[in-house]
């Protein structure tokens, strides 16, 4: 309950602390700090002062960063002796979640460090991929897809950012399993600068399956297994009652062998005369 005249709560304090003092955030989820930018952002903190507070927490009496890791660094090459600093509570997973959540939300970390800011928090602090995309305003799916970008080894991983590829090609790359066709098709991406849909494309054409060749049927060329099989088809017919006569002949050019069954057994009469070269 606010007291009379008090309009407003006090959620935390803002202290003016030494930059030296500060401490990096362990848990911070980015690992790369562009550094023209950072000497844009200690340019404009010389001229106009740090505008807004980076969050921190106390650790065993010393001050933490939870928030404005960058800001923080800008300030040290803008030489500010301190800054302002907001104190917040926040201890293991919600100062990893602060720290990830604040650099989410500028939209300034590459696809792998985002990932990495996601396995921290289901690993050093056992979330459940449920319970992480709650916290982080997301669904699932979405903390698992970023969750499989780690499967890439670090040296592509530097060389898609290096590149400035996106999401979409690491996606796309990861559907080759094997690490040394992936660097080579890697290559070919970035030294033909090729679109999400051709680097796409591409993995398609090296991915799918080619067509199983049909085995061949064998041919018999030995025509004594033909005729075995027609005396053996005869002898049938007489072990089943059918009065079955065959009849074999030779010529220099071809065999002839001639079948007669009896009309009464069978269903047209048919004489079967076979000839073989």
């Amino acid at each position: 309950m606010l007291g009379k005249g008090q309009r407003y709560k006090n959620g935390g304090k803002i202290l003016m602390v030494p930059t030296a003092d500060l401490q990096p955030n362990p848990d911070q989820p980015r690992r790369s700090f562009n550094g023209e930018k950072l000497l844009e952002l200690a340019q404009s903190l010389r001229e106009n002062g740090m505008l807004q507070p980076v969050t921190i927490t106390m650790h065993s009496g010393a001050p933490v960063l939870v928030a404005g890791e960058r800001r923080w660094r800008a300030a040290k090459l803008a030489g500010l002796k301190e800054i302002p600093c907001i104190v917040a509570e926040a201890r293991g997973a919600q100062s990893a979640l602060l720290a990830l959540i604040e650099n989410l939300q500028r939209e300034d970390m590459n696809c792998f460090e985002e990932a990495e800011g996601f396995r921290r928090l289901i690993q050093v602090y056992g979330l459940t991929q449920e319970e992480a995309a709650q916290r982080l305003g997301c669904t699932q799916p979405t903390v698992a897809n970023k969750l499989r970008l780690l499967r890439l080894p670090p040296e592509q991983r530097e060389r898609l950012i290096g590149a400035e590829l996106s999401e979409r090609h690491a996606r796309a790359l990861l559907r080759v399993p094997n690490d040394e066709q992936r660097a080579v098709l890697l290559n070919k991406v970035i030294s033909e600068r090729l679109t999400v849909a051709d680097t796409e494309r591409l993995i398609d054409r090296h991915t799918e399956e080619p067509p199983k060749r049909r085995r061949p049927t064998p041919l018999v060329r030995d025509v004594r297994l033909f005729l075995n099989t027609v005396s053996h088809a005869v002898d049938t017919m007489r072990r089943s009652g059918i009065d079955a006569h065959a009849e074999r002949s030779e010529t220099e050019d071809y065999i002839e062998y001639m079948v007669r069954i009896p009309k009464g057994d069978s269903v047209d009469g048919r004489k079967l005369t076979v000839h073989t070269a």
